[in-house]
């Protein structure tokens, strides 16, 4: 235990330090020590709670709770933006996008591989949002799901690609196929050809993939592309217990991915291709989305989540509405 001499000696550095903004080294020769004694006494002044840290977030910033999802589904990071309306979808949409496209600025690393969905209004305000890397990445920016469709939708798919690439010196590899096919065999046709085989082998080097999050039902975004499925194919997911999708790859409340036909139709990256990712990045948030982001943590799909504070609220309290499809909580498999 620290005697009344030392306490009193750890509290006139940490004064000096903390409330005066005097340098180590100037404390070290005002008081005659070295500087080493003061380093060692500020970090016993830490130990006899002479000193104590409080941080007090700005309005707008959700620390705690990016902690707490953080820890709940095992993430490697959590983005929670502030929203003034869960409903305002348009904003959430906007908002979300200036912060991944921040996040993508401070994180991105030089030789990575990027993967990018198509037919993502998120990802879309995300790249619009962006400013050109200081370093370029050198590397490739890979469309991990067909992107031909409607011609003027088509447009977005380009751009997302296109501009994402540009913005990160690196060079764009387009996925030349439609998202959604008429039939396994079409599908099979398409992926023997070559150039469009060469962007699928490059789907096992990602190191980051760009992804939105999907509901059941699909935005007017995909919806005006023609990449979809009818609705009663929609049924017959929602039959299968689908809650949402990743590239079209669907999946039910506990992220496990719903296998029908349908799913030999999609031309692009498959869940079990998303999960060896080193960052899955799922930017999505809004009540029509939220069992559709749960199943994706749940399944651990993605492992880093940009969301609205609705949306990492509902995720954290559990169930605040239902769909007649879902499955009660008390069927719901405990995670480990």
């Amino acid at each position: 235990m620290a005697t009344i001499d030392e306490l009193r000696l750890m509290t006139k550095v940490a004064r000096l330090y903390y409330e005066n903004n005097r340098r180590q080294s100037e404390i070290a020769a005002q008081l005659d020590i070295s500087q080493a004694t003061v380093s060692r006494l500020l970090k016993r002044a830490h130990e006899e709670q002479i000193v104590r840290i409080r941080i007090s977030p700005p309005p707008g910033i959700y620390s705690e709770l990016e902690a707490a999802l953080q820890e709940r589904y095992d993430l490697k990071d959590v983005i929670v933006v502030d929203c003034e309306a869960e409903d305002d979808e348009q904003e959430i949409i906007r908002n979300l996008g200036v912060a991944a496209a921040f996040y993508l600025e401070t994180t991105l690393k030089r030789g990575e591989v990027v993967g990018i969905s198509s037919w993502s209004e998120t990802l879309l305000a995300m790249v619009d949002a962006m400013h050109p890397l200081a370093q370029p990445l050198e590397s490739q920016v890979v469309q991990i799901l067909g992107g031909i469709g409607n011609p003027a939708a088509e447009v977005h798919a380009n751009h997302l690609t296109t501009k994402l690439a540009n913005l990160v010196g690196s060079e764009p590899k387009f996925l030349a196929a439609p998202g959604v096919v008429g039939s396994p065999e079409a599908r099979a046709v398409i992926c023997n050809d070559t150039f469009v085989q060469e962007t699928l082998k490059l789907f096992d080097r990602i190191n980051v993939a760009l992804v939105g999050i999907g509901a059941l039902l699909p935005s007017k975004l995909l919806a005006s592309s023609g990449n979809v499925f009818s609705q009663a194919e929609i049924d017959l997911l929602k039959e299968e217990g689908a809650v949402g999708d990743i590239c079209l790859r669907f999946y039910n409340s506990q992220g496990v991915p719903v296998v029908t036909p349908l799913n030999e139709r999609v031309i692009g990256i498959t869940l079990e291709q998303l999960r060896k990712v080193e960052r899955c990045v799922g930017i999505a948030g809004g009540r029509r989305k939220w069992m559709a982001i749960r199943g994706a943590l749940e399944g651990e799909l993605i492992n880093v989540l940009i969301t609205d504070h609705f949306t990492a609220q509902r995720l954290i309290d559990g169930r605040l509405f239902t769909f007649p499809w879902e499955p009660s909580m008390s069927d719901r498999t405990p995670r480990e």
